[in-house]
């Protein structure tokens, strides 16, 4: 469902226009109903990855696929949905005009997007609110309403990025749950988090990327086989690549 071939990306920042590697020959591949989880330090090159994987930014060489797709093909998007790191959407929406924009935009008739609406809607707890202003929602609520935006034309593969971030306790096991149920359906999930009991309850594998380098993937079972916890591997690998564990 989803695939990297050698893909590398370089930046130039600063005012010297330093050189930095965002992805240094990424090779990776999601298979069809799998949930992985894709783990990294602040700057490691999680959101680069995304982003080339949503056709966002390019990459310098290499090749991203969905479906045996180049992410460069327009069809592709039909079957995607995607929630960014900190969504923002326009204030003046309601939770139901914003479904609506999204199912127009994804090609759904009328009726589909109303009856899909009103099942997320509720799915996350947002349908008492369906009809105010996204301006008076809190961040958690805001984050549910992209997730719900995310899925409203049904698609194959869920991009995620921190998907749990500004959700309470509830907010993220209603997320979990939901990614579970995705998977039961058959659905491929790409998700980045920072919240490894995440990455360990609900992924088939995770992989774990630093300074650009994918360092490790495997299966949750595999990984935690031994007498180590993800977060022990998780800081063994990033303190071996000499990389940032700021979390």
């Amino acid at each position: 469902m989803i695939r990297f071939e050698h893909v590398s990306k370089e930046f130039r920042t600063g005012v010297g226009r330093k050189r930095v590697q965002a992805l240094i020959d990424l090779n990776l591949e999601v298979p069809r109903g799998e949930v992985f989880g894709f783990l990294g330090p602040n700057g490691a090159g999680k959101s680069t990855a995304i982003k080339t994987l949503l056709h966002l930014i390019r990459p310098d060489c290499g090749a991203v696929t969905i479906l045996d797709r180049p992410v460069s093909d327009p069809s592709v998007r039909f079957h995607v949905g995607y929630l960014p790191e900190n969504p923002y959407f326009y204030d003046y929406l309601t939770a139901e005009e914003l479904l609506w924009f999204g199912g127009k935009s994804a090609g759904m008739p009328a009726e589909a997007i109303r009856k899909r609406s009103a099942m997320l809607l509720e799915r996350f707890n947002l349908g008492a609110a369906a009809k105010r202003r996204l301006s008076s929602y809190s961040k958690g609520m805001v984050q549910r309403a992209g997730l719900a935006l995310a899925l409203i034309h049904d698609p194959q593969v869920a991009i995620l990025d921190e998907p749990m971030s500004g959700l309470d306790p509830l907010g993220r096991k209603m997320v979990a749950d939901l990614i579970l149920e995705l998977k039961a359906e058959g659905k491929t999930v790409f998700f980045s988090t920072h919240i490894l009991s995440d990455i360990e309850r609900i992924c088939d594998r995770a992989g774990i990327i630093v300074a650009g380098r994918l360092r490790i993937v495997d299966r949750l079972e595999t990984l935690l086989a031994g007498a180590e916890t993800l977060e022990e591997i998780f800081l063994r690998e990033v303190t071996s690549a000499g990389g940032s564990s700021e979390q």
